[in-house]
């Protein structure tokens, strides 16, 4: 049995609650039923479905008793609000361990990845937590932290926003020690009318929970270094810098694909270093570096870092490889459909280009969302990373993708329809043995659709690689 997280006393202490029912202990933390386990405090929030409506289901499932606002049946703690319960416990739960050192992670594109993969090494490196799979808003950041057990001694948080001032107070609500701002660009747009400087604005809003003194790890090749780097300053922290240019604390010399990853090279404070890695996207070359940075900052020695890096796979979405063993041969997909925008798009294509193929490079594209006014033009602008990677065809799916469609050579269409659901269908028909199917859009276009009927082709057990 695990060790308890919580006690019904200490949950009452922290939310200003009650209780009701008999006392219990709880091993875990949860808000969904369907990933509940045995052990755990489930906390009821309102929303689009009421969570009151499930707690006799989590109660059924093994929970050990509910946060909610009214009594029922179950054990039980009454709160006013269980948003703000759960917020105020996510609190108690840092402040039961103030020797934790806790790092942030944001970025418009790689911040799950780097998240997990600096939490790679902090497990490593002893005692550890970190959010999971992209618990980066709102109800994600207090959750993660009501999850920490009090023996943490070091955390990585994920905090992502689609609009200002959403970042701000879920930076407080952690207080890390440093943080990391992965790369700013054209993502969430149309929710900014002053466009991707607001964008570099809002993520900027990370530094307010960072105490004086502590640090600021920053992409010096994005083109909101300069603006970023002055608002860390102003908050007292000092800047760390990775990139490409001779002045980074972290230089990237060299990226070479494998064939089962890459070896990077780089300087690190003066020090040369080669050392491999399980990614193969080219984004990894300086992601490897903000990596070892957060590493280093919440004092975890450079060869677990290393190592962490060495084994950390790619999430599954977000260009993990896959041989397709299929009725008419094997061919390989690469399954990058989590999440799309121009930037993690690029990335993506140029890295497909860089890796050899038996049959053909073809691509299956869905709409990238949240984009305004820009997202005709960012569109039809993948047609140049496209011919600049070889792709051989081009499948489309959605109406915005219709302006990359339309920017294409007629050699390179290989299939349009209005949905992914649509497209499937042509785009499993098309491919061949030997082929690299790259599958890519945001998660609200169904890209994921398409990677699901390629891999159901697979008459055999699968390979990941």
């Amino acid at each position: 049995m695990r060790e308890p997280l919580w006690t019904s006393g200490e949950i009452c202490a922290a939310v200003g609650g009650q209780l009701a029912g008999s006392a219990f202990a709880a091993t875990g933390v949860s808000i969904d039923t369907r990933t509940i386990q045995p052990g755990d405090l489930f906390v009821a929030l309102a929303g689009a479905r009421d969570g009151h409506d499930f707690i006799d289901q989590a109660l059924a499932r093994g929970a050990a008793g509910a946060l909610a606002t009214r009594e029922g049946p179950g054990a039980r703690v009454l709160a006013g609000d269980t948003l703000k319960a759960l917020e105020l416990l996510g609190l108690a739960a840092r402040d039961r361990a103030p020797k934790a050192l806790r790092g942030a992670v944001t970025g418009s594109v790689g911040k799950t990845s780097v998240t997990q993969a600096v939490a790679a090494g902090l497990m490593l490196a002893g005692p550890a937590h970190a959010s999971v799979h992209s618990y980066n808003n709102h109800i994600g950041v207090p959750l993660t932290l009501a999850r920490m057990p009090r023996g943490t001694a070091r955390a990585v948080f994920e905090i992502g926003m689609n609009h200002a001032d959403e970042i701000e107070p879920l930076s407080r609500m952690v207080q890390p020690s440093a943080a990391v701002i992965t790369t700013v660009g054209p993502v969430h747009v149309e929710n900014f009318p002053d466009g991707e400087i607001g964008v570099a604005r809002a993520k900027a809003e990370i530094f307010a929970g960072v105490a004086p003194g502590g640090a600021a790890i920053l992409n010096a090749d994005n083109r909101w270094f300069e603006l970023l780097s002055d608002h860390a300053k102003r908050a007292g922290l000092s800047v760390i810098a990775f990139g490409s240019g001779a002045a980074c604390d972290a230089r990237l010399t060299g990226f070479a694909a494998t064939g089962d990853g890459a070896d990077v090279a780089a300087v690190l404070h003066g020090r040369p270093l080669t050392f491999p890695i399980r990614q193969t996207g080219v984004q990894w070359g300086l992601n490897s570096l903000a990596v070892l940075l957060l590493l280093e900052a919440l004092k975890v020695d450079l060869d677990i870092g290393l190592k962490a890096l060495a084994e950390f796979a790619p999430l599954e979405g977000r260009g993990s490889d896959r041989l397709v063993h299929s009725a008419k041969g094997d061919f390989t997909l690469v399954d990058d459909s989590f999440n799309a925008n121009s930037l993690s798009m690029g990335a993506a294509l140029a890295t497909l280009g860089a890796r050899p193929a038996a049959g053909r490079r073809i691509v299956a594209l869905t709409d990238m969302l949240e984009l305004g006014e820009q997202a005709p033009a960012l569109h039809a602008g993948l047609a140049e990373p496209i011919a600049k990677a070889k792709v051989d065809l081009v499948f489309c799916a959605g109406p915005l993708m219709q302006s990359l469609w339309q920017a294409l050579p007629p050699t390179r269409r290989g299939g349009y329809a209005e949905s992914a659901e649509l497209l499937a269908p042509q785009l499993v028909d098309a491919v061949a043995p030997g082929d690299v199917v790259l599958v890519k859009g945001s998660k609200g276009s169904k890209a994921s659709a398409l990677a699901k009927a390629l891999a159901a082709l697979d008459v055999g057990a699968g390979e990941t690689v």
